[in-house]
């Protein structure tokens, strides 16, 4: 995910100037307070920079090399998502279709929910009629769902997956809307992007040791 311009001015502000408010980045790029509210969410989700109570906003030092690394964006798969107005049955069918563990819930373009397989076996047992039970009746809500950025590194999104005993977590790009912030899902990170990146590397090696030992032979 590219930065805005703006978003480009308020990193360079800080680097030069951190630690510093939001309310003094306000004054010098002459716009409100709130009106930056949703650029410091993603430049702080980004890792760009990082906030404190009473201090403000700094620049991110790692940020440079941790950027430097593979990002979520380079091997995630597609995204597979309902709107929140499906039923549970209409979403078993598309789960057992798709042979996924999870799908991600839309409400107006924007991630709103999460559903797993447990959830709808849970409803199922209960007996209930789950054709007549809306989706978004059982699903996780925001903001209580666990997703990654397109620009975050595959490290930090597998922290996330190890730490929340999760398969997969939704891959999103965070947009302003009407003034509100809207999370578009543009993929998903799961256990298997992680075994296959493995799998490369550990290829890559062997192949590289292969090469090397060819050399010393000849």
């Amino acid at each position: 995910m590219d930065l805005t311009e703006r978003q480009r001015e308020i990193v360079e502000i800080i680097k030069n100037h951190g630690p510093i408010t939001g309310d003094d980045i306000a004054k010098m790029i002459y716009i409100t307070r709130s009106a930056l509210r949703t650029d410091f969410s993603i430049l702080k989700k980004m890792s760009i920079i990082k906030s404190k109570q009473k201090i403000g906003y700094t620049y991110n030092e790692a940020f440079v090399e941790s950027n430097n690394k593979s990002l979520v964006k380079h091997i995630m798969g597609p995204s597979i998502t309902i709107d929140d107005t499906y039923s549970v049955y209409q979403t078993v069918l598309l789960m057992f279709d798709k042979d996924i563990g999870t799908i991600f819930i839309t409400k107006d373009g924007s991630l709103c929910g999460i559903v797993s397989r447990k959830d709808l076996l849970r409803t199922a047992i209960g007996k209930r009629d789950i054709e007549q039970i809306p989706i978004n009746l059982i699903m996780t809500r925001m903001p209580n769902l666990i997703y990654a950025l397109e620009d975050e590194t595959i490290e930090c999104c597998v922290k996330k997956i190890i730490e929340h005993q999760i398969d997969s977590v939704p891959v999103v790009r965070i947009k302003e809307r009407n003034g509100k912030e809207v999370h578009e899902v543009v993929g998903r990170f799961t256990k298997t992007n992680v075994s296959k990146l493995l799998l490369d590397i550990f290829e890559n090696k062997n192949k590289s040791k292969k090469i090397d030992k060819n050399i010393t032979q000849n």
